[in-house]
This record gives structure tokens, C-alpha cells and sequence, in this order.
């Protein structure tokens, strides 16, 4: 059995109830596990075990729908193949962009045609007797209309129905055929209605109008849902398509960004975007990262620094050996995270769904009611005014907007925190983010700068020979503290260790020439029975004043050696919290410090609590209990040490410059190293959600209310029957008012 997940793109779907067909048809085949089917991208995300079925069966059951799935431009999720470099901006997504920019101007051809059309129709029918002939040239412009651009409704309308399906085309067509063939009879023979003592009315314009106000909604339409995708074209637009590669003999050749390998060395001059992510092997330059970390500084890079896909070298040319192919580079990883954020969907939208099912035959129900009801309670204009409610009903309806109203606030919400560096690894975190109550912050990296240095030092003698055995101890330690400490005292003389051991959470312990040597916390110390002179309990004490962390070395008996460090609070570290607290919400700080370091530092950010000497294990059980006493809480760290805790918290987000692991492991990941991202992600969650119910209010009341109203409910009462033209029109302004919304939603600041 091989579980895979892949993303098609669907052509052919046009409003939620061909989503809802799309997804019943791919659900229906069997080995496919989860189906994931995007209105607003015109892409499936399916999940399938390719041993029960193959990308042709589900392009077949899609098929059989009346719909496109087209397999040869599938994207396999986490890359690999040339296809995934689209993920990248390769030419694949290129030629993507090119047929979304196609299909646009396309839709605003027939738009613009529809509406010189129309106008002439409807002018023709409100100033009668112009000239002779005239209704028969309503007639023909009508017919012109019908045959010229309403084909954009019947061809997919034809379609689905010789599968015995429907969509949004199938109420258009109905409405304007009814409309047409009602006016036809009227006017070619007239003394049936005449017979039976009714008027004869023609509706030609409203053939001609509703036409262009439906394809005027739809260019709209597509200009908004193009514009709401422009974050994820800025994405894949950022890595070059071309790249010069350094050969084995010192030439240079131009290669395809498809074609690097990692160990290639390539070369970056100034103003030229890094290709893949590296290591620099020669020259000196500044490199803008902001478009990956949403900070504006340039970063200096030399000799061993990293550069990552993307960036733009700044000022120097620079030769940098490539670690990872194109479709794995941390900016493919970030465009794959976004791109399946926005392909999610929220809960709420699985009522919706179920709903866009049974929209179209419901609609066409309620049509087909209204015209029997007209015709039993109006016996005299019954008819005339039966075809008018049942043409307004088929026009007015509108699941287009239902089906819009979620997918287009998560994409502009997702591509919003993309550009700002927040990623959110899909919609359902949402719900979560708003909800949250209490956020843990682990200190070292999330509320510090995460690097450590020696400050001061106090030996009990022969400084040269401690700091040497000192060295050499720290030297087989991978604690953080252990880097800093070493290179503080690299030129110590080497020493040979022995019977070197870990003490996880607590510190190190191992024998150099005979003696044997612990180093660890003072609580450590103390817990091991090591002696503490006066001199340095008065050191300790003024260290501790200063919110230093401390390192102490014993031999078998004594203390022998004080190190302390000190790891700079970031600059936004206190505004963030004190953000994150004005948002209602409870801030702790978690480390593994002593008590008067901890205390010192959370006084400093503002912390609403603390909690000192804590194991990696102990974070997780804390995180648990705040869950137990009914909390929503978020745990903040780096994704690597605190994946316990992140994996309990109702809310997991890693701190740092973005990492593959940590953007895996957490549902959340700030790929900058401010902080202040946390508060701005919690905002972007609280506007998403707001926005997607204020698309699905008025998306629901907009049908609830304009449907009785097109059936005539209020002819009875003050004699109002909506005029088709205008339904036609407010249909169209449900779905734009809809896709604006989310594009206002992702206006303004964080």
C-alpha cells in the first residue's frame, strides 16, 4: 500500500455545485482516501492509494461528472519530478498563469460583447414603435445574444446534463431559454395568448441582459479571484528560471533552475536572486531577505554563511555550493505549505458543501412551484407573471457566492501571512488561533536572540588549567551553552577526556587526566553535595541580580569554576507581549534557567508567569495541565527541544528563520525571528474566520431573502415583481461582493 496526495487541476467548474459534483466523483472512486476540492483555485487535492487506483480513474470519474481532471499537471505533495518544480516558478507555473490570464480575458471578451448587445436590446424595449420592424430586430439581436454568448452557459450546462448533473449554467440557460422561447411565441403567434384573453409580452431584452450582466458578474469575478492569488505568484516568481554554474575547469554556463543539483556551485552577481539554497564558498555580499523573513535589514554574508532561494544578492558577487535541488529548497517548502493552506477548508465549510449538493435541483424546484402557484392563484396573468417569477428564480440564485465565501478568505488570509512571514499549515488552525487563551514562550531563541556569550568568569585557581579542562568538557557537549563557552575559551590547550557522559536536562560530567569533573547548574552542584565558597555564593548572587545564566564546574568536592552567560533579550520581545496580553490572552515563560534568572527575564518581557528549571519532558506535562483546567494554549519554541510540548498544545508554532523540520512539525511557523509575528497571526486568524462569516452571512441571506422575492411573495402585498433583468444583475454582485470582501479583509494592517 502507497499512500500519496496529489493536486489536479479541474477545468469546468464555474459555481460550489460543481465543486460539490467534482468532490462526490472523486470520492466515489475506491482506494481514494480524502478529497480536498478548491472553488476559488480550480485544483483537487486528493489522497489515494495508487495500488487500488490510478490518476486515470479518477480522471474518469470526474469525467463521467461532465468535468476535466487534468492529470499531467498533477503536483505531487513534498516534490520531487519536474512537475513540482512549478512549485518553484518553472515554466510549468508560468504556463499556468498564462492559461488563468487566457481564461480572463476570454470571459471579459464575451463580457464586453454581451453588453454592447444588450444595450441596443434594451433600449429597443423600453422606447416602443421607433420604427417598423422593431420587434422582429429585437428578435434577432436576442438570437444573436443567445448564439454568440450564451454558448458560455449552454455548452457546460449540455454537458452536465448528458450526465445527468447540473450547475449554476444549468439555471442561466434554463432561465434565458424560457425567456427567449416565451418571447418567440409572443411575437410569431401571438393570437394563442390573444385567444385566451391575455396580453402578449416580449422579454427579448432580458435574454440579451441578463446574458451580460451573468458574463459581467464572471469577468469581475475572475479579476478579484486573480488578484486574491497574487501572493502565491509572488512566491513562485521569486526563484529564477536561469542560473550560472560554475563547471569542475573555473567556465561558466547558464543552466535551467530544473537542472541543479545539489554540490553544484553557482554564481550570484549584485542585484541577482539566490537560486537554490546554499552555502557561500567564495566572495562577500549583503543579501535581502525580507521577502522570506519580512525583515528589511540585509543580511552580511561570507565565507560558510547560509543563503537561502529567492533572496536577492545585494552588492557583491558570490559563488555558493547548492545543498538542495529547486523543488526542495525552503521557498518550494513555503509554497507548498501555502498553496495546501489555501487549498484547506474550515469546518463550518462542510455544511457548506453539503448544501451546494443540493442547490441547483432545489432551485429548479422552487422555479417550477413558482409558475404552478402563479397559474392555480392568478388564473387572468398567471402565466405571464408565473414565467416572470420562475425566469427571476433560475437567475437569482446564486451558489457561486456560497461557494466562494470560505475558499477566497483563506487564500487572501494565507497569502497575507505568507508575505509577512507567517505561514499556517492549514485553515483549521484558524478556528484554533482565535480561540487561544494562554501562550507558552520558551526563552532561549524565542524570547532571546538564541546565541548565547560568555560575560564573565570566576576560577578558584590556575585559570589556565580549569579553562582548558573546561573547554575540553564543553567540547563533547551539543548543549547551546557548550558552543558559547568554547569559543570564549578557544585557545585553551587541548585536553584529553575520559569517561565523558551527558546528564540530560541537568549538565556534563567526565574525567580529565585523573580527576573527575562535573559541570552543570549551581542547583546541580548543590543537589551533588559540591561545596560553595562565600567569595563565589556573593559572585553567584550579584550574577543572578543581572539575569545571567550560570555554569558551574566542581571536582569531587568544591566548585572550582563560574562562567556566566548572558542571552540578549530580542528588541520586540516585550512589545510582543505586551500584544499578546492586550489581546486577552496569558503569557508564560518556560526555561530551564534557575529561578532568579527566570524571574529577572520574564520581569523584563512582561511575562504574566514563569516557571523555572524545566526538563523538555516537563514543558509537555505543563502544557497538559493548562488544558485539563480548560484552557486553549499555544506553545511557542523552535520546533526541534520542545517537540513534546508543541505536539501536546492545542496550537504549535515554531520560532526561527524557517528550518524544513520546524515548519513540519508546527501547525504554525514565524519564519523570522521576531516575535511580534505571534500577535500578528492571531489578528490575521481572528479577521480570516470574521470575514469567512461575513462572506457565508450574507452568501446565505442573500438567497434566503432574494429567492421568495424573485417567486413574487411580495406581488400580493404591494404589487412588486422583480424584473429578471435585475435579478441577473444582483446575482452577479453576490459573488463579486463576495471575493471583494476577502480582498478588503487582507487590506490594512496586522
Amino acid at each position: 500500500m502507497s499512500v500519496i496526495t496529489q493536486t489536479y487541476p479541474v477545468k469546468g467548474m464555474s459555481c460550489a455545485s460543481c465543486s460539490a459534483h467534482v468532490d462526490k466523483a472523486l470520492r466515489s472512486v475506491a482506494g481514494v482516501a480524502e478529497v480536498n476540492v478548491s472553488l476559488a483555485m480550480n485544483v483537487a487535492k486528493v489522497t489515494y492509494d495508487n495500488a487500488q487506483c490510478t490518476p486515470t480513474d479518477l480522471q474518469q470519474a470526474v469525467e463521467r461528472m461532465g468535468f476535466e481532471l487534468v492529470v499531467e499537471e498533477a503536483e505531487t505533495e513534498g516534490g520531487g519530478g519536474e512537475n513540482s518544480c512549478r512549485t518553484a516558478g518553472t515554466q510549468a507555473v508560468d504556463k499556468a498563469a498564462e492559461a488563468e490570464m487566457s481564461k480572463l480575458q476570454q470571459t471579459k471578451r464575451l463580457a464586453y460583447g454581451a453588453v454592447l448587445t444588450a444595450v441596443p436590446l434594451l433600449v429597443l424595449s423600453l422606447m416602443p414603435g421607433l420604427f417598423s420592424g422593431q420587434e422582429v430586430a429585437l428578435f434577432f439581436l436576442a438570437s444573436f445574444s443567445l448564439w454568440k454568448f450564451g454558448r458560455a452557459f449552454y455548452a457546460p450546462a449540455w454537458r452536465l446534463l448528458k450526465h445527468g448533473t447540473s450547475n449554476m449554467d444549468t439555471l442561466v440557460a434554463l432561465s434565458i431559454t424560457v425567456s427567449y422561447v416565451y418571447s418567440f411565441f409572443n411575437l410569431f403567434f401571438p393570437q394563442w395568448f390573444t385567444a385566451h384573453g391575455m396580453k402578449p409580452h416580449l422579454y427579448f431584452d432580458s435574454v440579451g441582459v441578463i446574458t451580460a450582466f451573468i458574463l459581467l458578474g464572471r469577468m469581475l469575478e475572475a479579476r478579484a479571484k486573480h488578484s486574491t492569488t497574487n501572493a502565491i505568484r509572488k512566491l513562485m516568481g521569486l526563484q529564477p528560471k536561469q542560473v550560472i554554474t560554475i563547471m569542475p575547469n573555473g567556465t561558466e554556463r547558464t543552466k535551467s533552475i530544473g537542472d541543479v543539483k545539489p554540490g553544484d556551485v553557482l554564481m550570484a552577481r549584485p542585484g541577482e536572486r539566490i537560486a537554490v539554497d546554499g552555502v557561500v564558498t567564495e566572495g562577500t555580499s549583503t543579501v535581502d531577505e525580507s521577502m522570506l523573513s519580512g525583515e528589511p535589514t540585509p543580511v552580511g554574508k561570507t565565507l560558510g554563511e547560509r543563503v537561502m532561494a529567492g533572496t536577492i544578492n545585494k552588492n557583491g558577487t558570490l559563488r555558493y555550493r547548492a545543498e538542495k535541488a529547486a523543488t526542495d529548497t525552503l521557498l518550494a517548502h513555503i509554497v507548498r505549505m501555502v498553496q495546501n493552506a489555501q487549498n484547506s477548508k474550515v469546518p463550518v465549510q462542510a455544511l457548506v458543501d453539503r448544501i451546494a449538493a443540493m442547490f441547483v435541483p432545489a432551485i429548479i424546484g422552487i422555479a417550477l412551484l413558482s409558475l404552478a402557484a402563479w397559474l392555480v392563484l392568478s388564473p387572468d396573468n398567471g402565466l405571464t407573471h408565473g414565467l416572470i417569477a420562475m425566469v427571476s428564480v433560475l437567475v437569482i440564485a446564486c451558489p457561486c457566492s456560497l461557494g466562494l465565501a470560505t475558499p477566497t478568505a483563506i487564500i487572501v488570509g494565507m497569502g497575507r501571512g505568507a508575505n509577512n512571514g507567517i505561514l499556517i499549515k492549514d485553515a483549521t488552525c484558524l478556528e484554533t488561533a482565535r480561540r487561544i487563551d494562554c501562550v507558552l514562550l520558551d526563552k532561549t531563541g524565542t524570547l532571546t536572540i538564541g546565541h548565547p556569550e560568555v560575560v564573565d568568569t570566576h576560577f578558584a585557581q590556575d585559570n589556565g588549567r580549569l579553562a582548558a579542562v573546561l573547554c575540553a568538557l564543553e567540547h563533547r557537549s551539543e548543549h547551546p551553552l557548550a558552543e558559547a563557552i568554547c569559543q570564549h575559551f578557544k585557545g585553551a590547550e587541548p585536553l584529553e577526556v575520559t569517561h565523558f557522559a551527558a546528564l540530560p536536562g541537568n549538565g556534563i560530567e567526565g574525567v580529565v587526566g585523573s580527576q573527575h569533573f562535573l559541570i552543570g547548574s549551581t542547583t546541580l552542584m548543590q543537589d551533588k553535595k559540591r561545596i560553595f565558597t562565600t567569595a563565589q555564593r556573593n559572585v553567584i548572587d550579584s550574577w543572578l541580580h543581572k539575569a545571567y545564566t550560570i555554569v558551574a564546574m566542581a571536582d569531587e568536592q568544591h566548585v572550582v569554576a563560574l562562567v556566566a552567560l548572558n542571552d540578549e533579550l530580542k528588541s520586540t520581545s516585550a512589545k510582543a507581549v505586551s500584544e499578546l496580553k492586550a489581546l486577552g490572552i496569558s503569557t508564560y515563560m518556560l526555561t530551564g534557567d534557575n529561578e532568579a534568572t527566570a524571574a529577572a527575564v520574564a520581569a523584563q518581557v512582561g511575562a504574566d508567569h514563569y516557571v523555572a528549571r524545566m526538563l523538555p519532558a516537563d514543558k509537555a506535562d505543563f502544557v497538559k495541565g493548562l488544558q485539563t483546567a480548560g484552557h486553549q494554549v499555544a506553545m511557542v519554541g523552535d520546533g526541534i527541544n520542545d517537540s513534546a510540548a508543541l505536539a501536546q498544545a492545542d496550537l504549535s508554532v515554531a520560532m526561527g528563520r524557517g528550518s524544513d523540520i520546524a515548519i513540519d512539525t508546527a501547525m504554525m511557523t514565524l519564519l523570522t525571528s521576531d516575535l511580534m509575528r505571534l500577535p500578528q497571526a492571531i489578528r490575521l486568524s481572528n479577521r480570516t474566520v470574521r470575514t469567512i462569516k461575513e462572506n457565508l452571512f450574507w452568501a446565505f441571506f442573500y438567497n434566503v431573502v432574494s429567492v421568495p422575492i424573485a417567486a413574487g411573495v411580495l406581488y400580493p402585498l404591494c404589487g412588486f415583481m422583480l424584473n429578471p433583468m435585475i435579478a441577473g444583475a444582483a446575482m452577479a454582485l453576490s459573488s463579486v461582493s463576495v471575493v471583494a470582501n476577502s480582498l478588503r479583509s487582507g487590506m490594512g494592517k496586522l
